[in-house]
């Protein structure tokens, strides 16, 4: 027996163990998955960079918010549109405050009419609803949205 075993020893071992069939693995890019590609973000706000051996400007570093802000300058938009809402009258149900907005909902800070008359009241004015009352001096508010349709349709996704 022990020379039997002795000659099986020096014979490949893969004569007698049966492998089980290899799965095939398909390579492919992240890029072109499903779950990669089901969502679109934003565009991308990347500059080109500055050319070798020189210093970039502002235009050519900026990325982001800032090169968003900075294009908009370029073409004379105010994108964040930081001024105070002008009131020369007190907003009603029937003549209410308009306010602009690119996006379906908008945070505004009352202080009254005449200004100042109150502590600042921050309310969220949105699409949802027509008129927006201030719990405070009851001037009335609704949003007039400017912005990209598909937003309202719940376009605009968060991640």
């Amino acid at each position: 027996m022990a020379t039997v075993l002795r000659s099986l020893r020096s014979l490949p071992l893969a004569r007698f163990v049966r492998q089980a069939p290899k799965a095939q693995v398909q390579v492919r890019a992240f890029s072109l998955s499903a779950i990669r590609s089901a969502g679109h973000g934003p565009p991308q706000l990347l500059g080109p960079g500055a050319k070798p051996g020189t210093v970039p400007t502002d235009e050519e570093q900026a990325t982001g918010l800032e090169r968003f802000e900075l294009l908009g300058k370029l073409e004379g938009v105010d994108v964040f549109d930081m001024n105070p809402i002008e009131m020369t009258r007190m907003g009603t149900v029937d003549e209410p405050i308009p306010i602009y907005s690119l996006f379906p909902e908008r945070h505004v800070g009352c202080t009254g009419f005449p200004a100042d008359s109150h502590d600042t009241i921050w309310m969220t004015v949105d699409n949802k609803l027509k008129n927006h009352r201030c719990p405070e001096c009851g001037c009335v508010y609704t949003l007039n949205f400017q912005g990209d349709p598909a937003l309202l349709e719940g376009g605009g996704h968060h991640h």
